[in-house]
């Protein structure tokens, strides 16, 4: 089951990359980029290699982490919720089957697609700053999220009281628990990555907006509704999105500051 939804992950991600790249990126930098792939991947080379490392350690060190959690024991999930009462279940209370489906096919689809073409849109630029700087801050998301998740204990809504908070994504698409428990953990959810990196997307589609005016609105939505996702679904607390909201802040501004285009 795992490996069909990761096919079909990849298929429909590749698909809207493909029609992006047609209709946003247009076939002049398209021609630029094919022409110089060799450079252009040897100059970004150094901060995939990072990114890489990052996911690898993440992968490596997600069960052992919970055990580190655990020894730590900094479980904050009561805190949050009592910050928060009962304004996930205020979220959900606007069910619908048809919400569900799409946040559903967000929270699995559209967040892959977010974060995989502004790979392709970014390296199809003849500066090669901005691509730099995105890769960067996905490795920081990636390693400062690994890092809080080792500090901090948090159980998402629909974990915590199974009563109040709809597991809405499980309930109705089954199948997603194959591909989710094998990036995430139960204790997981401070901060929300999905949210962190979507915005941080939404941050450099906004630092790009004269160059990809279209990728903007389309980030915009996309991303505002990755966030609304986590908390429809019962997945993570809005104080967990506020946290991503913050880590992406940080990225970004870090990415920024210590990254800049030699040649510029």
């Amino acid at each position: 089951m795992l490996r069909e939804l990761l096919v079909e992950v990849s298929i429909v991600v590749a698909s809207l990359c493909a029609v992006g790249a047609v209709t946003i990126v247009g076939r002049t930098r398209l021609s630029g980029l094919f022409s110089e792939f060799k450079q252009r991947f040897r100059e970004a080379a150094p901060y995939l290699a990072v990114l890489v490392v990052v996911l690898a350690l993440n992968s490596m060190v997600r069960d052992h982490a919970q055990q580190l959690s655990w020894a730590i024991n900094i479980n904050i999930t009561d805190s949050i919720a009592a910050l928060e009462g009962g304004f996930v279940a205020f979220v959900q209370s606007f069910e619908t089957a048809t919400l569900t489906t799409y946040f559903s096919a967000i929270y699995v689809y559209g967040y892959v697609f977010l974060l995989v073409f502004p790979l392709l849109a970014y390296a199809a630029l003849s500066e090669r700053e901005t691509l730099k700087q995105l890769i960067a801050a996905y490795s920081l998301n990636y390693f400062l999220g690994l890092a809080l998740y080792i500090i901090f204990i948090a159980y998402g809504p629909r974990n915590y009281d199974p009563v109040l908070f709809a597991n809405l994504l499980y309930d109705t698409n089954a199948q997603y628990q194959f591909l989710t428990s094998e990036v995430n953990a139960n204790t997981n959810v401070f901060p929300s990555l999905h949210t962190s990196l979507s915005v941080t997307v939404a941050i450099f589609a906004y630092k790009t907006r004269q160059t990809y005016p279209a990728w903007l609105a389309i980030a915009v939505v996309l991303a505002i509704s990755v966030v609304i996702s986590t908390m429809y679904l019962g997945i993570h607390w809005a104080t967990d999105v506020v946290a991503g909201i913050a880590l992406a802040g940080v990225c970004v501004y870090l990415a920024e500051r210590y990254i800049t285009d030699d040649r510029n």
